[in-house]
């Protein structure tokens, strides 16, 4: 098998179809996503992403599991609470910091035992009520406290094995249009989008694996949105912030993308800015087009930054290993009054 493309795709149900099965060992393919149309109940899921590494090892396989509104993972799993909930329900800062691990605990360990190897996490977004879809997915309205949190969040992500994937750069919370549905315009200047919402950026540019752009124009910096813009990515995100890991577009068929073009325009666009997997969820016919638009391309660097971010678990890890495990079992006492709230 070669190694894995640019492409992250996503499925139709609960099991692979022989369509599915040819687009995973297509080249150009990198990972799935999986979303909750591809999940009944734990020991189903486990078995769906067995049979997709049985088709490529290599896939990267992710999920969003932040907690709140945006959980996958439901039936059978830990229903965790949003991110701005954290602090909302805290006394004081140490019962945060230590709510803010467990959380990230129970997260990463119930996912990474299913056989995921990421999910998209944290939400690095300024918390604002403009904001129509972060709103309660950030931890806070302040930057600097975001940073401190997110820091805890990322370090106990790591301690279980999993790779932490920061959004949505540079900042969607202080925007009110929801990039699923339209296209998001933020008229700040750069000095003043640097000084709030890039500073969890910028401050953990070092601690992150991965990295999710915006589908936001910033007309006053650039004039394409930042997940298609090399300005964004190559001048911001890399020199200046001195990222050095993986970037992934956000889902290329989002309102926010048409902006670019077709979808060949929109992957092309977003790899020559510097992203190193494209996102391609909801369209299937568009996935398996883009895929072959891209049999030929390859990117030793992107490969080597995608390849990082998979689980450090052993593959060999049950279903129901995070049950016993002491960890599991510490951070679910410690959130158990978020539970009873």
């Amino acid at each position: 098998m070669s190694a894995p493309g640019p492409i992250m795709l996503d499925l139709k149900a609960y099991n692979l179809d022989s369509e599915e099965r040819e687009m995973l060992s297509h080249p150009a393919c990198g990972g799935v996503i999986l979303f909750s149309r591809n999940i009944e109940q734990p020991q189903q899921v486990s078995e769906l992403i067995k049979d997709i590494r049985r088709v490529n090892e290599q896939l990267l396989i992710a999920v969003d599991q932040e907690g709140g509104r945006v959980q996958r993972l439901r039936e059978g799993y830990t229903k965790l609470p949003a991110l701005r909930q954290l602090e909302l329900n805290s006394p004081n800062d140490q019962v945060l910091m230590q709510r803010t691990h467990a959380h990230a605990t129970v997260m990463a360990l119930e996912t990474l035992c299913t056989g995921f190897d990421i999910s998209f996490a944290p939400v690095l977004d300024v918390a604002s009520e403009t904001s129509r879809v972060i709103g309660d997915r950030a931890f806070h309205e302040d930057p600097q406290k975001i940073t401190a949190i997110a820091q805890c969040y990322v370090r106990a992500l790591k301690e279980c094995g999993m790779a932490a994937t920061g959004k949505h750069f540079p900042g969607h919370g202080t925007v009110d249009a929801d990039s699923h549905l339209e296209l998001p315009v933020d008229n700040r200047r750069f000095e003043e989008i640097a000084e709030h919402d890039l500073v969890p950026f910028a401050r953990l540019a070092s601690q992150l694996m991965g990295i999710m752009p915006a589908h936001i124009i910033y007309p006053n910096v650039d004039e394409l949105p930042a997940g298609f813009s090399r300005y964004w990515v190559e001048e911001v995100l890399r020199k200046q912030l001195g990222f050095n890991g993986a970037v992934f577009s956000d889902d290329l068929s989002m309102k926010g993308a048409e902006v670019v073009g077709d979808y060949q325009a929109r992957v092309d666009a977003a790899l020559e800015a510097g992203c190193d997997m494209a996102l391609v969820c909801n369209q299937p016919q568009e996935a398996g087009r883009l895929l072959e638009h891209l049999e030929g391309y390859r990117s030793k660097i992107s490969e080597q930054r995608v390849a990082a971010m998979h689980s450090k678990v052993a593959r060999t890890s049950s279903i129901s290993d995070y049950k016993t495990d002491r960890r599991w079992l510490e951070a679910q006492d410690v959130l158990r009054p978020l539970f009873d709230d």
